[in-house]
């Protein structure tokens, strides 16, 4: 009997291991020894596959669900398919075409947030499968330079340009009428006094001027303060975008529904979210894209699925992440063609806009 580690992959098992994949990708089912035949390049017999298909179980690729079953592949199985992708990730034309109608228009260039949502909305649509967006928190960012327009509506825009170029975006809303005039002369302030420092620091600094008797009364101090609270401080939370969870209620690879109930109940939770994208995102590379599969996302409630993401970059600064999670039973090379590509887009529009916005 042939031992796991002394098993090395040729040409036959090689090819033998993809087609089951693949197949079992395509229907779902059990790939038995007949079908692999069928497909052999070498018009193999069903005999010499079966022989292939023991060797490849023994190894722990393939497993058997049941007696009189065919094979499906294992966690391994799908990682060695994976690690053996690389020149067969270009997007296709028709993919490439969709997600450019789907993510760019004038308002994602306007405001990046809807930018973050549609993504996570076109991810979801173009692979079928859950599409996750993350945007960090910008709090321990240092600013560059603030600008504050006035809108309708006792709306005000602050647009924030944070080290490294990336442009923050966000309205808020006045209960006092604040002119223009003033909310220059509050942007020209707080950029002068606090260009390199942080937002936290900002706003610690601006209260405690204010404690001071002399300051009580300083209509700049007060007017910078209302606008950072309003315009420039968050909860210091990653913002979260995700789309399609219920598509996995379609798919036959979750017709647990206690398991179902768990992947519903982490979509729903952000720092889950948060810290699982992150988590893959120091896994392999593969073209720009990162990927774990079933076990490897050490998650219970996600030993049947994969998680495809890439990082966000401006510059050389990562800013979040984007990602889609499916089953294990994934069209691997065109979903990783699908997050590279869009991660690329998303990341010209976000530059695009930010010089629309500076203009």
């Amino acid at each position: 009997m042939r031992r796991a580690r002394d098993f090395t992959f040729d040409d036959r098992s090689r090819e033998i291991l993809t087609t089951a994949i693949r197949l079992f990708v395509a229907t779902g089912e059990p790939v038995g020894s007949r079908a692999l035949s069928r497909l052999s390049r070498e018009g193999l017999s069903a005999a010499t596959i079966r022989n292939i298909v023991a060797d490849l179980e023994e190894a722990g690729y393939l497993y058997q669900p049941h007696t009189s079953a065919g094979r499906i592949p294992t966690d391994k199985g799908y990682r060695f398919y994976v690690d053996n992708l690389i020149g067969q990730l270009k997007i296709s034309k028709h993919d490439e075409a969709r997600i450019q109608r789907g993510l760019i228009d004038e308002e994602t260039m306007l405001r990046p947030e809807s930018l973050m949502e549609r993504t996570s909305q076109m991810l979801s649509q173009v692979s079928d499968n859950v599409g996750v967006v993350v945007s960090l928190s910008r709090q321990q960012d240092s600013i560059e330079q603030v600008e504050f327009i006035k809108l309708n509506d006792g709306r005000v825009l602050a647009v924030t340009v944070l080290r490294g170029g990336e442009l923050q975006n966000r309205i808020f809303r006045l209960d006092e009428d604040i002119s223009q005039t003033e909310l220059d002369r509050t942007a020209r302030y707080m950029t002068e006094n606090y260009r390199g420092q942080t937002l936290t620091d900002i706003r610690e600094h601006l209260l405690a001027q204010m404690s001071e008797e002399h300051a009580l009364y300083d209509r700049l101090l007060q007017t910078a303060i209302l606008v950072c609270e309003r315009g420039l401080v968050d909860d210091g939370v990653a913002d979260v975008y995700v789309d399609g969870a219920s598509t996995i209620i379609e798919k036959p690879d979750f017709a647990d529904t206690e398991r179902m109930r768990s992947l519903f109940r982490m979509f729903e939770e952000k720092s889950r979210l948060v810290k699982l994208l992150d988590q893959c995102l120091t896994a392999p590379l593969h073209g720009g894209v990162h990927i774990q599969i079933g076990a490897e996302t050490r998650t219970p409630w996600l030993r049947d699925c994969a998680i495809i993401a890439s990082p966000l970059h401006v510059g050389d600064r990562v800013i979040g992440g984007i990602g889609v999670v499916g089953p294990s039973r994934m069209e691997y090379a065109r979903v990783i063609g699908i997050v590279d590509y869009v991660a690329k887009l998303f990341e010209r529009t976000l530059l695009d806009s930010r010089n629309i916005a500076v203009r």
